[in-house]
């Protein structure tokens, strides 16, 4: 099934993952520039991987539910994409 993923995630001081459940599929993950301070989003190795306000990329078949982001609570990362 086709679904568009169009989600905002507002940051908090702790580690969160982007999608409570398994989600895979294609998407844009930003930074915006209206954050004020960076994204900090956990590698694949546990390394903290700052993002600084509007950064984004786009990732191919990930699971949402997989990534895991903090930052400075209010602080948003959108999510843009889709399950095809």
């Amino acid at each position: 099934m086709n679904n568009v993923i169009m989600r905002k995630l507002v940051l908090t001081a702790d580690y969160q993952p982007l999608a409570a459940e398994r989600v895979v599929g294609s998407f844009t993950i930003s930074a915006p520039p209206s954050n004020e301070n960076d994204a900090i989003f956990q590698g694949d190795e546990g390394a903290d991987v700052p993002w600084v306000p509007g950064e984004w990329h786009e990732f191919n078949r990930v699971n949402l539910a997989e990534v895991q982001v903090k930052g400075t609570p209010g602080d948003i990362v959108t999510v843009v994409g889709g399950t095809w």
